[in-house]
């Protein structure tokens, strides 16, 4: 059964409550991806602003899942594991993982990517600039199942 996506943050907010992640719910930023929907909900101040598609690893590879905080932003970065492939706008969260915008637009609501989260480069850029603006440390990435 598919959850409504009007009900998403609140029941993302009841998993973490009953995970037991409550910095999670004190970041004033909360970016919530779920990996079986490929669609990430940006909330401030417990309020839904975006939600967005987006490409998550596809078979073979791993998107990890837990509670993270960025810890390095780059507006403009290459990938030096795969041939030096643009990700614009990079939210790192875990070693080599990163949130970033693709050129890959076609495929954004499917898993194609090998573990980073892909989206619209319009939309990147949107999700970097609040991070930048709200703080890394205010910021929780919250990746679900």
């Amino acid at each position: 059964m598919r959850v409504p996506r009007f009900l998403i943050f609140p029941v993302f907010v009841l998993a973490l409550l009953a995970q037991g992640q409550p910095a999670a719910l004190a970041a004033r930023l909360i970016v919530s991806i779920d990996l079986s929907d490929q669609v990430m909900v940006v909330s401030r101040g417990g309020r839904p602003l975006y939600d967005w598609p987006v490409s998550t690893a596809r078979r073979g590879y791993r998107t990890p899942v837990g509670t993270f905080h960025p810890y390095r932003l780059e507006r403009v970065w290459y990938s030096t594991k795969y041939d030096y492939a643009p990700m614009p706008y990079s939210v790192f969260f875990l070693g080599g993982y990163a949130i970033h915008g693709t050129t890959d637009i076609a495929h954004l609501g499917r898993p194609v990517s090998h573990g980073c989260i892909r989206l619209h480069p319009d939309n990147a850029r949107k999700l970097f600039s609040l991070i930048r603006t709200i703080g890394m440390k205010a910021t929780a990435i919250v990746i679900n199942r």
